[in-house]
């Protein structure tokens, strides 16, 4: 059986397209195995779905002073000396690589092992951990045409990025009846504020929830913790700390998405033909990779980009009210997109690349 290691990890966006990849590896009859650190968001993620996991000493790389840039490389190394050791042992064929720290010294390690590897970028720019493990890879994909001007010649292939395909075969008569919307003529807003939720986000949503529920029906997914009590028994606003299973019934109810700019997410929201509002995070609390994520989706249509800055209660209206208008356009957009079947494209790759 040919055999395959998976690895990524430190954000949802790092291990949620490896879960879209599972079936498509197992029907490739690739047996499957994932690397990741300790105690990582990963290591629950992976094993609910039945699959090895393998952890190992993960380390921080920051460009920035810290007191701990001075013991995370010697975390790093040990991290390295141990999928060494778990490539000599699991024998793997190739390996994929979807981000983060964790992943760097797996592919080094695979490298070192005459292993081939895969890694997939995500954003426009690659970020730190994937300019470090790029040198370590046979091949890189990306999401973006942009992202092709800063890697490596002879190693970029666009892909896109594995969509879970389960998002696609939501119930929204299953999602009306979890939010308990009784009004079934009022369109639905739905608001994704990533994994932990936004505060910025979160307020201004809840500064116009009047005027919002005058028209829409409001499904706010708000992050932990950030639950308002005091709207709980809110006529048509249904608020949720995260949603998993529930996701894909609530994107076939929604008929417009507020979102933040992640690559996966708004990969997503193309797959699915969503009209969109995006607010990416704030160049001040990131390294700007969201905000041209979303200026490329705004600069092909896809979605109209409201910045961080900019936000306020009539900014956001205004945004609501002019995507809703638009509806259609945006849709028939997304439609008429070049959205490639990133998990056959990516698994052909995979093919190829495997050691025989």
């Amino acid at each position: 059986m040919k055999k395959i290691i998976l690895t990524g990890g430190g954000t949802a966006g790092h291990v949620t397209p490896n879960i879209a990849m599972l079936p498509a590896l197992k029907d490739a009859g690739y047996e499957v195995s994932y690397i990741g650190s300790y105690q990582g968001m990963e290591k629950e993620l992976i094993e609910a779905q039945n699959i090895p996991y393998y952890g190992i000493s993960s380390g921080k790389l920051r460009r920035y002073f810290d007191w701990k840039n001075f013991s995370d490389p010697l975390k790093v190394l040990k991290g390295y000396r141990q999928a060494i050791r778990l490539m000599k042992k699991l024998k793997p064929d190739i390996v994929f690589s979807k981000g983060g720290f964790v992943s760097v010294p797996v592919v080094l390690a695979a490298k070192h092992c005459r292993i081939p590897a895969i890694i997939h970028e995500s954003d426009i720019t690659p970020g730190l951990a994937n300019r470090i493990a790029i040198r370590g890879a046979k091949k890189v994909c990306c999401n973006f045409p942009e992202t092709i001007k800063y890697l490596p010649e002879g190693k970029a292939v666009l892909t896109g990025s594995p969509i879970r395909q389960e998002l696609l075969t939501g119930d929204p008569d299953k999602a009306r009846r979890l939010c308990r919307f009784a009004d079934a003529s009022k369109p639905v807003l739905l608001v994704v504020g990533g994994s932990s939720g936004s505060k910025k986000i979160n307020d201004a949503v809840r500064g116009v929830l009047p005027e919002l529920l005058k028209t829409y029906c409001v499904v706010h997914l708000c992050g932990k913790g950030n639950l308002d009590p005091s709207l709980k028994e809110q006529a048509g606003y249904a608020q949720l700390e995260y949603a998993r299973e529930e996701l894909r019934d609530l994107f076939a109810l929604a008929n417009l998405v507020i979102s933040r700019a992640g690559a996966n997410s708004i990969c997503e929201l193309l797959a699915l033909h969503k009209p969109n509002i995006l607010i990416p995070l704030s160049a001040a609390a990131s390294r700007g990779d969201q905000i041209l994520n979303a200026r490329s989706f705004e600069k092909q249509g896809f979605s109209y980009v409201l910045e961080e800055e900019s936000l306020t209660g009539p900014t956001l209206l205004k945004a609501v009210e002019t995507v809703y208008r638009s509806r259609d356009s945006y849709r028939k957009t997304m439609a008429e997109s070049s959205q490639m079947d990133s998990i056959r494209t990516i698994l052909d790759l995979i093919e190829k690349e495997a050691r025989s």
